[in-house]
């Protein structure tokens, strides 16, 4: 049995169709936790145990986490807590449930970071490995996908390069760093969770085909949706404003601050791709896939 959070997610919507296709030649059950089942496809609920309700809630995990023998974990962001209320707090309830069932195996996504000398003060990121090590001290067999920056962070930006031919961060404009398609994530996982030889503790990077910089990123946006685009970098300060102005919690806010001034300082920069720490998926092919209909379908601002 293979318990999956967050199924209609970024990563888990392309999970879950990854374990459907591959888990009965495995002897494998599905269980997921959701808190809207009309969310999920219809071929898709029958084919799936459904449990209702918030992976934070303890009644929830723990009717979720009974006969389970592994569990795909990914906290949502929660921009109205703290970093550590959003990310160890949730987690609470399931790292209990998980000792209380002996759960014997769990994939948790994660970030980039731990060793690095700035991985104390990386806001978000901090909160995420503190997350790990809670799951860890449970005594299941764990591993943290380590993912840098996601490719599909730039949907949000999809109308501003549509409308003025602009995306906006606050990093260096030649800072290279790994990326990754959420896409190679949900692959790396369902490997993971489906042939489960491994035991304990340990971190899988997932670091995406290349480093790239925003301006390497400007360049490739401008070939691939055939416009012009280019990079604007932003003040930390406006950044925390703007943040703020949308109504996020000041403490998440500012974890969201420390966590890009951690990777301007290099954070993501701790592990060095290797063959088994690569994914396939390259911008480019990425801005062609998904960039590029988003841009094209975003409303006139």
């Amino acid at each position: 049995m293979i318990v999956i959070t967050a199924p209609t997610g970024n990563i888990g919507r392309h999970l879950l169709p990854l374990l459907l296709e591959s888990a009965p030649a495995h002897g494998e059950r599905l269980r997921v936790v959701v808190r809207d089942p009309a969310r999920l496809p219809d071929a898709t609920r029958e084919r799936v145990e459904v449990v209702v309700g918030s992976h934070g809630d303890a009644d929830v995990v723990d009717r979720a986490f009974a006969g389970a023998d592994a569990v795909f974990w990914l906290v949502p962001p929660d921009s109205s807590r703290t970093p550590d209320e959003g990310f160890r707090g949730f987690t609470r309830p399931a790292a209990q449930a998980l000792a209380t069932h002996g759960v014997g195996h769990v994939v948790g996504v994660s970030a980039l970071g731990r060793g690095t000398p700035a991985a104390d003060r990386a806001g978000l990121v901090t909160a995420s490995l503190a997350m790990d090590d809670l799951i860890a001290g449970t005594g299941v067999a764990y591993r943290a996908l380590a993912n840098p920056s996601y490719f599909e962070n730039f949907l949000e930006d999809a109308e501003e390069i549509r409308e003025k031919g602009v995306f906006t961060d606050v990093v260096d404009p030649d800072r290279k760093a790994p990326l990754v398609a959420v896409a190679d994530i949900a692959a790396v996982a369902a490997g993971l969770l489906l042939e489960r030889t491994w035991s304990g503790v340990d971190s899988v990077p997932v670091l995406g085909p290349q480093d790239l910089s925003p301006n390497d990123l400007a360049r490739i946006m401008t070939e691939r949706l055939g416009r012009p685009v280019r990079y604007e970098r932003q003040a930390f300060d406006e950044l925390y404003a703007t943040l703020v102005g949308y109504g996020l919690d000041e403490t998440f806010a500012r974890g969201v601050c420390d966590m890009k001034r951690a990777k301007d300082a290099g954070l993501d920069a701790g592990v060095t791709r290797t063959p088994d720490t690569a994914t396939p998926t390259t911008f480019e092919q990425w801005c062609d896939r998904v960039l590029r209909p988003a841009v094209a379908s975003s409303p006139a601002a």
